[in-house]
């Protein structure tokens, strides 16, 4: 309250204390104070690593074998057309030198006087010209006099190794004299290859061109993040881009940009920038890599030295744009393969799965729905396998690849158990080691299992079920137990139109930790591949040229997205692998299943536990149901059951035939009670 008499306070008195500070009047430098600049790196990121020196001395090797093999083979033109300009070249000099002996530059001065009739400045032009003549004489008489000497002693006293030197330095100095500035003797070996030379405008053009920098407008620009430089065998930059635009704006526009540099669309790459979206690395390569073969794969080099590889180290799968290795980490992950047909889908994941043969600890299990040749010889170090869909003599491969994935799913549930019960000191965190997998007692070895073409697993009818349920099991649980999934398919869009079945197929698909996509039709697909984002991240299958075979995108496997150059291992290279990989086995004494000789196809029927499986609550069933629902849920083993087969069957083991009474009618089946009390007996 206001003390009486007081009035109080206005409003307005809060103006009394300045709003805003006072301005500072301190002046400032109109141009900014200079950053620190950037450091360029000590090493060039390209040989960072042996195999980026590798490559570098190999191209460096590869050029100069060339240029002597080039050179050698018209070495006689040259000698020939050598000596001939060199004869040109003798006259030449002798030209030179007495012109320079006669002081020919003081003839028009002579000339010149005679016509103005200037008798003094000729004589004193005549006379200076005499005098210097008679002084190169001397010059000219002591150098040839010397030269004579010379020869004269090198003939008499020289050893025969010195002409031949001595001749070639002659031949050059005399064939540069007589030849015509213009002309070569010795052509490159090589043409030029046509580098575009990155630099600021460069850049800004090929933006401005795909409207993603407007040079007249401040909030439109283009800006560097970094100085441009040279990167291995092409050149790159950071790029911010102008607010409100990203990397997906970049990848769409990349025909554009390439354009604006003037470059193929292949000789572009974007990589994202952890800090910023509108923020990317731009790499552009000096010629196509994607189009320079990177050689047969590095495992012949294994098997050529007896060595073995190890699941546990990641597996050399190619060279990316800048010709560094790719490899890809197969512990704990599972890998995805797709493209369109004859794109190097299944030669890129036969890679992945001779690198896991040569690891002798390894258990292989290959089954590739086409029947192709190229995994056939897998069956030389397979567990089991099978290839196409056709009965064999080993049975349905459908049927062995179901029985397979019901042996793992029980050995994978196993291995948890077993896991957790291990002592902290030989499992510290619970999973699986290197130790453990490779010592016998624990049986607990990492499995590799490869499916080819999968999706046609999933359109068989009613085993497809089975196998989708388990596939989808084990892709979710299994490579923490250490079983590792490699799967390859031409068609990633799915199967059918729908059901349990295609749901399946979905899920196996997205489940994947690691995806290679090779060329296919359009971006769709390759999100279906590559995973979803992947479009937003700057790849798309979609975009690799069809003559790019073996060429795809590896997403997953590290922050990077490489594009990536396959190694090649034709039919014939994976035979000798895989050969070396089944000798490494059989000293290793790993050696096991079908590739051992074991049977390990559809197993005997256990005539009373399936029946029980089935059963249900029901107390009894018909012949007639009791078949049918056989067919459908075990049909692995019970495809062609009959009411008159099962009958027999049940029968056989002891189980009467009885009236039971279902639907309002009675018809001959049998009981649960007495199926229960039959197999306990």
């Amino acid at each position: 309250m206001a003390e009486p008499g007081k009035e109080l306070a206005t409003y307005d008195t809060s103006y009394e204390v300045a709003i805003d500070p006072e301005p500072d009047l301190t002046p400032v430098p109109v141009d900014p104070v200079p950053v620190e600049g950037a450091r360029l790196p000590v090493v060039p990121v390209h040989l960072r690593t042996p195999a980026g020196v590798r490559k570098a001395v190999a191209g460096h090797a590869k050029d100069r074998s060339l240029r002597t093999a080039y050179h050698s083979l018209r070495s006689p033109r040259y000698l020939a057309e050598a000596t001939f300009w060199a004869v040109v070249g003798l006259f030449v000099t002798l030209r030179r030198v007495l012109a320079w002996w006669w002081v020919a530059e003081a003839v028009p001065l002579e000339v010149n006087a005679a016509r103005n009739r200037d008798a003094d400045e000729w004589e004193k032009v005549h006379r200076r010209a005499k005098e210097t003549r008679l002084f190169r004489a001397y010059v000219v008489g002591g150098v040839t006099a010397a030269l004579a000497v010379t020869g004269v002693t090198l003939w008499q006293f020289a050893p025969w190794w010195v002409w031949p030197p001595l001749a070639l330095v002659l031949l050059i100095v005399l064939a540069k004299a007589g030849k015509p500035p213009a002309r070569r003797i010795v052509q490159p070996a090589m043409i030029t290859p046509r580098f575009r030379v990155l630099n600021a405008d460069v850049v800004l053009r090929a933006y401005a061109a795909a409207k993603l920098h407007a040079p007249d407008k401040e909030d439109q620009r283009v800006t560097f993040a970094s100085p441009m430089r040279k990167d291995g065998e092409g050149s790159g930059v950071h790029v911010d881009l102008p607010y409100g635009k990203g990397l997906d704006d970049a990848v769409e526009s990349k025909p554009q940009i390439a354009s604006g540099l003037d470059v193929q669309v292949s000789q572009v790459f974007f990589t994202r920038d952890k800090t910023s979206h509108r923020r990317h690395y731009l790499w552009v390569a000096d010629r196509d890599p994607l189009a320079v073969p990177v050689g047969r794969t590095p495992l012949l080099g294994a098997i050529r030295t007896g060595r073995a590889t190890d699941i546990w180290k990641p597996a050399p799968l190619g060279l990316d744009e800048r010709g560094q290795l790719v490899t890809v980490p197969l512990m704990w992950n599972s890998v995805l393969v797709g493209a369109l047909p004859r794109q190097g889908k299944t030669f890129s994941a036969r890679l992945l799965g001779l690198y896991a043969a040569l690891d002798p600890y390894v258990k292989i299990d290959v089954f590739d729905a086409s029947g192709k040749p190229d995994w056939r010889k897998f069956a030389l170090v397979a567990d089991s396998c099978g290839f196409g869909l056709t009965p064999t003599r080993d049975g349905k491969p459908p049927e062995i690849l179901l029985n397979t994935l019901i042996r793992i799913r029980e050995d994978v549930e196993d291995r948890y158990e077993r896991l957790s019960g291990l002592p902290t000191d030989v499992c510290p965190e619970g999973k699986l080691t290197r130790e453990i997998a490779r010592d016998p007692r624990y049986r607990m070895p990492v499995r590799v299992v490869l499916l080819d073409e999968f999706q046609e697993y999933f359109e068989l009818g009613d085993i497809s079920k089975n196998i989708a349920d388990l596939v989808v099991y084990l892709i979710r649980v299994a490579p923490g137990a250490g079983v590792i999934l490699i799967d390859a398919t031409q068609r990633p869009s799915g199967i059918g139109s729908g059901g349990e079945v295609a749901k399946r197929f979905t899920a196996f698909r997205d489940l994947h930790q690691i995806r290679f996509s090779l060329r296919t039709p359009e971006w769709r697909v390759s999100e279906m591949v590559l995973g979803a984002g992947a479009l937003g991240e700057g790849v798309d299958s979609s975009k690799l040229l069809p003559e790019y075979k073996g060429v795809g995108i590896l997403r997953g496997a590290t922050d990077a997205n490489p594009t990536v150059r396959c190694f090649l291992a034709d039919h014939k290279d994976a035979e000798k692998i895989l050969l070396a990989a089944r000798g490494l086995r059989e000293r290793a004494g790993t050696l096991s299943g079908m590739a051992l000789g074991e049977d390990v196809g559809v197993p005997a029927r256990d005539v009373l536990g399936d029946v029980l499986v089935v059963f249900g609550a029901e107390a009894g069933l018909h012949w007639q149901v009791l078949a049918a629902r056989l067919r459908a849920q075990l049909p692995e083993r019970w495809e062609d059951a009959t009411a008159e087969s099962v009958s027999a069957d049940v029968r056989g083991q002891g189980v009467p035939s009885v009236d039971v009474k279902m639907y309002g009618r009675a018809l001959k089946g049998c009981r649960k009670a007495d199926v229960e009390r039959v197999s306990r007996s």
